[in-house]
């Protein structure tokens, strides 16, 4: 199949534009808690779902693409949104974090920063996903030949 790809340039501002780091809700664990799983989304009217589709076939993404009614409460008819959410640990490690770390300006790199020390400070987030702020603060993704791969 010919595919068309996507620099990661390219990505990182629609990133800035349209996407957002945040969190899910997850299942309840065994002692009956809710906890919140970290998570990247980006959301576009679903006339850019190929753009979407484009972005999860460039990073390698396994995940789905969603295409949607907006469920805005205002009662003005927004047209359906296509989305794409990653919060699966392995995605978040290995692509998403060294595609954006110290490469996004403005709101998106604070929003970012904040997102990851949030990840290591929230009670409701599992050990598993607070490793993702371990490896931060211990400079894994300052280290250049793990961020080398993301090199337009």
């Amino acid at each position: 199949m010919n595919r068309k790809y996507l620099s990661y340039e390219y990505i990182r501002g629609l990133v800035e534009g349209e996407g957002c780091f945040s969190f899910c809700p997850g299942s309840r664990k065994s002692n009956g808690k809710k906890y919140k799983i970290p998570a990247f989304v980006i959301s576009m009217h679903e006339r850019d779902e190929r753009l979407i589709e484009m972005m999860r076939d460039t990073l390698n993404l396994k995940n789905t693409v969603y295409n949607h009614n907006s469920s805005q409460k205002d009662g003005i008819k927004r047209g359906r949104r296509t989305t794409l959410i990653v919060r699966d640990f392995k995605s978040l490690k290995d692509i998403i974090i060294p595609l954006f770390y110290k490469k996004l300006k403005g709101f998106k790199n604070k929003q970012f920063f904040e997102w990851l020390e949030k990840i290591g400070e929230d009670p409701d987030i599992t050990d598993r996903f607070k490793s993702l702020y371990r490896l931060y603060k211990w400079g894994i993704y300052d280290q250049k030949e793990f961020l080398d791969k993301f090199k337009d």
